[in-house]
């Protein structure tokens, strides 16, 4: 995640770039935490570390990635789910759950996942940047692979649920699902994400 692509443009700010990264960085938290996920536009937060917008890209690769690093994740929930939509649509609930599982249990992955969650249960800025950021680039895009009138209901529906195993998995540690191996999770839970996104108008999941 964030690699280095090719050769920076120019800073003209900042001949070389020393501290660039930064800047962008401590700008960008700045945006997120007063105008959320939403409000936030690379093109502004350029203007705020006053470097060329050319530089969130090259440090970055998105805006996804520039709130990753905000947030100090290795790995970002649109990256888990990207990996989890490649594939047969029917087993879809099967490769989230697996994703999702394998992230929180990663060494380095999951406990940055799980110190965004307490910080957002924390702060409500950060409770606001993190919900959008979802809404915008977890909820909306399994919605697109699901299709359909009622697509936005059912991803909503699916991620819901795998909210719920974050949350009693890794955050609360309720048993019996804490002490559940991966497998086990996943199937006794698949069979509800099926539900969630198998809606009378979603025919690719059929």
């Amino acid at each position: 995640m964030n690699k280095k692509r090719g050769r920076p443009p120019r800073d003209p700010s900042s001949p070389g770039g020393p501290g660039t990264r930064e800047r962008i960085l401590l700008a960008a938290r700045t945006r997120l935490l007063t105008r959320g996920y939403t409000g936030t536009t690379l093109r502004a937060v350029a203007a705020d570390a006053e470097v060329d917008v050319a530089l969130i890209s090259y440090y970055f690769g998105s805006k996804q990635g520039l709130f990753s690093a905000v947030m100090s994740l290795t790995l970002s929930p649109p990256q888990v789910l990207s990996s989890a939509l490649e594939g047969d649509p029917a087993h879809l609930p099967e490769r989230l759950l697996a994703a999702l599982t394998a992230a929180w249990e990663d060494p380095d992955s999951g406990p940055a996942l799980r110190a965004l969650v307490v910080m957002a249960l924390e702060e409500p800025a950060v409770l606001r940047a993190v919900v959008e950021f979802f809404e915008q680039e977890v909820i909306a895009r399994l919605a697109e692979q699901v299709g359909g009138r009622r697509a936005t209901a059912c991803a909503g529906a699916a991620v819901s649920t795998l909210a719920g195993v974050v949350f009693t998995r890794y955050v609360l540690r309720l048993q019996p699902l804490a002490g559940a191996s991966r497998e086990q999770v996943i199937h006794h839970l698949a069979p509800a994400i099926h539900a969630s996104l198998a809606g009378p108008t979603s025919p690719r999941l059929h």
